[in-house]
Parts: structure tokens; C-alpha cells; sequence
């Protein structure tokens, strides 16, 4: 098989001199080429998303062990925009039957949700991943497969938003999702399922807090703003 040269911004072991050795405690080495491991292609968007959405869903390892570690981010962030846009249109829809058709202010509501909704799923996920492999870097080290693959993880975890929208079943989705991230981050950078599970949840208990407390904050004052 003929391998190309090309040049790629991996933050970790990809910058050595070694390259893509797969010394000892490295990842493995990957190839570049065209999307593998049933990863979503926009030059076949359809039947590629289904595939990359059944893959992903139903066999995780097989899926993020044999995705590409380099490449262009184009793929995975057009999937994730794709899964958070129907996330956005079915959710609205449900809110919309909810509030009746007829609300006018509910379907302005609902056209400025779907056309938002690509701006910050995009503008998300690259503040996610960033975080994401800023935790990879200190928890797993340098011998990582760097912050592309950590975007194909948050990339294509980021399918369980394709129900997020279901009351209860998004909630979850939501706790598969971390499940997707954690198999994600440990099958990609080639790490134990334990500092993986550390990159991930960290900063999931981390939102939790700040809404527990958030939460507490709007409590408390209204509590005493209306005791007064």
C-alpha cells in the first residue's frame, strides 16, 4: 500500500523525530489516507453518516481504535454540526407541538435555534476538544496521537445529541456519551481506561458543580428577594 507524506499539527508524539514508531507506551501507528473505520466522508454524506452513527453506536472500540490520528477536521465537525442540527429540529419541533403551531413567537423561536445551532456546536466542540486534550497532555502525557484525535473523539461522541432531544432518553444518551468519550480518548491516545475516564470526567463533575451552585445562587435569591 502506497503512503503519503503530509504534514499534520498532532500535539504529542506525532512531533517527535521517531514519527509514528509506536515505540513502547506510544500509540499506534496509523496511516493517512481516506476516511477509515466507517468514519463519516462528505463525498458519500448519506450512507456514511448512517454507517459512522451505527458504528459508533454499536461497537465503539472497533470504531475509535481504527479511526485516523491525523488528517483534516472537516469530516468529523461537519458530523457533529450534522447530529447537534437535527438534535435542534426535532427538539424544536417537540416544543413547537407543545406550545401549538400557531405561536408566532415560537416558530421565530425556532428558526433562530436551527440556523444558531451549527454556529455553537462548532464554536463548542473545538472549546471542548482544546479542553479535552489539555487534560490529555497533563493526565497521559506527551506520547499521545494529538488534539486531531482528540477532536475525533469529541466529534463523534457527540452522536448521542441525535436523541438528546427525547425527554429522558436524552438524559440517557447523555450518560452514553461519556461512556463513548472515555473508550474514545483510551482507544485513540493508547492509554488505560482509567486516565481516560480521568480526562473526561473531570471536566463533566467540574459543569456540574458550577450548575449545582448556579443553581443554588438563582435559589437563594429569589428566596430572599422575595422574603423581603
Amino acid at each position: 500500500m502506497r503512503e503519503e507524506i503530509r504534514v499534520d499539527f498532532n500535539t504529542g508524539s506525532g512531533g517527535s523525530s521517531g514519527g509514528s514508531s509506536g515505540g513502547p507506551g506510544g500509540p499506534p501507528p496509523r496511516v493517512s489516507g481516506g476516511p477509515s473505520g466507517g468514519e463519516f466522508s462528505l463525498g458519500d454524506p448519506v450512507q456514511s453518516f448512517v454507517a459512522a452513527v451505527r458504528s459508533v453506536v454499536t461497537g465503539p472500540v472497533g470504531f475509535f481504535s481504527s479511526i485516523r490520528r491525523e488528517g483534516d477536521l472537516v469530516n468529523p465537525l461537519i458530523f457533529a454540526i450534522i447530529c447537534y442540527e437535527v438534535a435542534a429540529i426535532l427538539g424544536g419541533l417537540l416544543g413547537l407541538v407543545g406550545l401549538g403551531l400557531g405561536q408566532t413567537q415560537g416558530f421565530g423561536s425556532f428558526l433562530i435555534s436551527i440556523i444558531l445551532a451549527p454556529i455553537f456546536a462548532a464554536i463548542g466542540l473545538f472549546i471542548g476538544a482544546g479542553i479535552l486534550h489539555l487534560l490529555v497532555m497533563l493526565i497521559v502525557g506527551s506520547r499521545n496521537s494529538g488534539f486531531v484525535g482528540t477532536f475525533r473523539v469529541s466529534a463523534y461522541s457527540s452522536v448521542t445529541s441525535l436523541v438528546s432531544w427525547i425527554p429522558f432518553v436524552g438524559w440517557v444518551a447523555s450518560l452514553y456519551g461519556i461512556y463513548l468519550a472515555i473508550v474514545g480518548i483510551r482507544e485513540v491516545h493508547g492509554t488505560t481506561t482509567g486516565k481516560a475516564a480521568l480526562v473526561v470526567l473531570i471536566p463533566a463533575v467540574v459543569v456540574f458543580v458550577l450548575i449545582v451552585i448556579l443553581i443554588f445562587a438563582v435559589g437563594a435569591l429569589f428566596y430572599f428577594g422575595t422574603g423581603q
